[in-house]
């Protein structure tokens, strides 16, 4: 312990001298483990991803023959691209007037609507003023939904039609309807 007193600088320096290397070891060790720590959580994040991309290699197959029958499923649902838009919108319209009249409904109105084309889709609507009584609205909006390529109600606004003059109220009561119907044509 004497000596340390005697050579107090020179024990600071030697220390010194020691402690460096020893404090850069440990600085390049605990460098070293936190790579490893941050490239460990990465695999844990990734690893999930992975295995989802490696089902869906092992099952390429089913996937593509699924994708196949949900497009031809599609095309009996919509409109083909090839088809006009006004020529659909016309077609469109003449079947739905068609329908309501043999329900026993009268259009008193019948509108195409401008087509919205979004995403996929060409959206074609027309727009409808008809009147008539409750079982034959029920009975026309059957006949849409059994229409095919699908035809959509985007929205029903009925209302008691005014009742004329000198009629029996025994007789059923009429109604007016504001139909807006949408069906879908495929965009080229």
């Amino acid at each position: 312990m004497s000596w340390f007193r005697v050579h107090r600088r020179t024990a600071v320096i030697c220390g010194v001298t020691l402690l460096v290397p020893v404090l850069l070891y440990l600085n390049v060790l605990s460098g070293v483990f936190g790579a490893r720590q941050a490239d460990q959580a990465q695999i844990e994040r990734i690893a999930p991803r992975i295995a989802r991309l490696q089902g869906l290699i092992d099952h390429e197959d089913q996937l593509r023959e699924a994708a196949v029958a949900v497009d031809s499923r599609v095309l009996e649902l919509v409109y083909p691209a090839q088809e006009d838009q006004a020529t659909v919108s016309t077609e469109l319209q003449t079947q739905v007037r068609d329908i309501f009249g043999k329900a026993g409904l009268s259009v008193s109105n019948s509108q195409v609507l401008p087509v919205r084309e979004q995403g996929d889709f060409d959206y074609i609507g027309v727009k409808l003023t008809v009147t008539g009584s409750l079982p034959a609205l029920d009975e026309a909006l059957a006949g849409i939904s059994a229409y095919m390529p699908l035809v959509l109600v985007e929205s029903l606004d009925v209302y008691p039609a005014r009742a004329s003059r000198g009629k029996d109220d025994s007789e059923q009561q009429a109604l007016t309807a504001s139909i807006q119907l949408l069906s879908l044509r495929a965009a080229q």
